[in-house]
């Protein structure tokens, strides 16, 4: 996953839990993320310890593989994504895209390819904390999880268009889109749908 837009330049110092079925993998991600700052909270080695576990000691991100045995990653991440706990950064072995759509539409954001290097690791789970902050925001304006989700894509749209046409960073990018919600006493998601008219009414007029 790209994450370049964000371009973190430290930790964030989250509470993170590790789930991977590989008791060497749990080692070496346990390293890994402590000498990146984090604070790893728990390990879990398969999908319903670790739901088990995420709910018990409430962390703020789950590093978790894809194919674990009896709940896989997926599945796990959807029901954390439902109850609100927590984001959730996925490892697979594949870049496959048919994993990818269903992470994607289990509300996972973050996800790397095996085998990452811990420059690699960082942006994603800084990313996964800034977008779940971003989904939250959302879910508490609209109070349905079903629309936060439609709407949270359509907000993704109009950050890349503000990102692209103003050089903006991500986070600036959904800054000015709350911003000006408050401002016009509109919806994020109705603010969001004006930048992409608008958007699209400029590049018609350029053809």
């Amino acid at each position: 996953m790209s994450s370049t837009n964000l371009s973190p330049t430290a930790p964030s110092h989250a509470r993170i839990l590790i789930a991977d079925d590989e008791s060497l993998i749990r080692l070496d991600l346990r390293e890994m993320l402590g000498e990146l700052g984090y604070d790893v909270v728990g390990e879990a080695g398969d999908g319903r310890a670790a739901l088990d576990l995420a709910r018990k000691l409430l962390p703020d991100l789950v590093v978790m593989d894809i194919k674990m045995p009896g709940l896989d990653g997926i599945a796990a991440a959807e029901q954390l994504t439902r109850e609100k706990i927590c984001p959730v950064v996925l490892l697979t072995a594949y870049s496959d895209q048919d994993l990818v759509e269903r992470a994607r539409e289990a509300g996972v954001v973050g996800y790397v390819v095996k085998p990452f290097r811990p420059t690699e690791l960082m942006p994603v789970i800084e990313l996964s904390l800034a977008r779940f902050e971003e989904f939250r925001s959302l879910e508490r304006e609209i109070g349905d999880l079903k629309d936060a989700i439609e709407t949270r894509k359509v907000v993704e749209r109009a950050k890349g268009v503000l990102m692209e046409t103003h050089g903006l960073r991500e986070s600036e990018a959904f800054h000015r889109i709350r911003k000006t919600s408050m401002d016009t006493r509109k919806s994020m998601r109705e603010v969001a749908e004006a930048v992409l008219l608008a958007h699209e009414m400029e590049r018609g007029n350029d053809e």
